[in-house]
């Protein structure tokens, strides 16, 4: 059996990290989104991968090649002008049999993903809290009775997962789907027009993390550290404390008077300290620099950024190649400690979280004092003077001042 793995779409709800990478290749507990399922479908029994790749597609052929590294197999596909997830898999038409598919941007559990390949003829589903965002699922008992697009007030709270198992009849369906209103083909079409010839059956989902909007990385960032195991790899100085669940890298070091409170990631080649904090549900990628005074609390940092000198970072999303000037100060929570608002891509839209920092963007730098204010949503290669106030979303290649 072969898995489809579905990872051509930018995400564009997740600006400004897909600014530059696909969405798949976004950092959760310093591995790409997309790696997790690679390691969880192989366990499950399928180490035969076809990739369908598209918007940055370089990314993710650049890292994962052809697979040897995880003991796979990676073939890739790419499907040009994104025309939906019926053409998407409509691609692989010649090369498969019976077949897996996963949304590469989802992050699904390994017992799961085992549970979709025993079953012919299934799709996953998973009940949510709020299901406005997602595509709605209809059952009876074990089958499918239809899939809904995404609706306002949905009325039942169980979701498309964005797993299925299927055979080459898909393909005759596939064809004769129609575009949707969204100017896409969609795969629930073909799946519910092929439910009303024969059973399709549902699955319902333990383990199911998904990334909607970019304040979701951290949800999903604290359930991945959770789960991993203390391993030290670098150097930690004397007079250093390193508490709990901690991964250091290859030739990281902790300097003295740094205090490292896990669950915590760092990748390799970092210096960090002396005399900083980093707080639990923090991952720090490789090459990256925390200095002395900074406080680091449940935030992502990625490869190459720097936040050297007296600063506070919580809650927040740093992209690559990134540098905080000295003072640089991030908030974290309204003064009211109501929910934190965000606009994001134009759009004001309620991150149900009281407490949220900022999303940065890919080489951006920040000025001595300056200040970011709650729900910041920041651009790339975007320059912030010293002593500038940053409220609000920033558009790429803004200089503020």
């Amino acid at each position: 059996m072969k898995c489809i793995m579905l990872a051509a779409g930018e995400g564009k709800r997740v600006h400004p990290l897909t600014f530059t990478r696909p969405k798949v290749m976004l950092p959760i507990a310093n591995k790409p989104l997309l790696e997790y399922n690679i390691i969880n479908t192989k366990k499950a029994g399928v180490r035969d991968f076809i990739f369908i790749v598209g918007y940055k597609s370089e990314m993710v052929r650049n890292y994962f090649k052809d697979g040897k590294k995880w003991n796979v197999k990676i073939e890739y596909v790419n499907q040009g002008t994104p025309q939906g997830t019926a053409h998407a898999i409509g691609l692989v038409e010649k090369f498969v049999d019976d077949f897996v598919v996963i949304s590469g941007d989802t992050i699904f559990g390994e017992k799961d993903i085992k549970k979709i390949v025993k079953t012919k003829n299934s799709i996953g589903i998973f009940k949510v809290e709020n299901a406005d965002e997602y595509g709605i699922v209809e059952t009876k008992g074990k089958r499918l009775v239809k899939i809904y697009e995404k609706m306002p007030n949905p009325f039942i709270n169980i979701i498309n997962a964005g797993i299925y198992n299927f055979n080459r009849e898909i393909f005759n369906f596939i064809k004769l789907t129609k575009k949707s209103i969204r100017g896409e083909y969609e795969i629930t079409d073909a799946i519910n027009m092929i439910n009303n010839k024969k059973t399709i059956k549902v699955v319902m989902l333990n383990e199911w993390r998904d990334v909607v909007y970019p304040w979701h990385l951290l949800d999903a960032n604290e359930e991945i550290l959770e789960k991993l195991e203390k391993k030290i790899d670098g150097n930690i100085e004397k007079n250093a404390t390193v508490k709990g669940k901690v991964i250091i890298g290859k030739n990281t070091i902790v300097k003295s008077g740094s205090y490292i409170e896990g669950p915590v990631i760092i990748g390799d080649n970092c210096k960090i300290g002396p005399n900083c904090y980093i707080r639990p549900y923090t991952s720090i990628g490789n090459e990256c620099h925390i200095g002395n005074a900074c406080e680091i609390k449940n935030s992502i940092v990625m490869d190459n950024s720097n936040i050297p000198h007296q600063n506070y970072v919580g809650d927040s999303v740093i992209g690559q190649n990134c540098n905080l000037g000295a003072g640089t100060k991030i908030a974290n929570l309204r003064l009211d400690k109501k929910n934190i608002f965000v606009v994001l891509n134009g759009k004001k839209i309620d991150t149900k979280r009281r407490k949220f920092g900022t999303i940065i963007g890919d080489n951006v730098q920040t000025g001595i004092n300056s200040v970011i204010d709650v729900g910041s949503i920041i651009g790339n290669n975007v320059f912030i003077g010293p002593g500038a106030q940053v409220l609000g979303e920033l558009m790429p290649n803004s200089r503020i001042f």
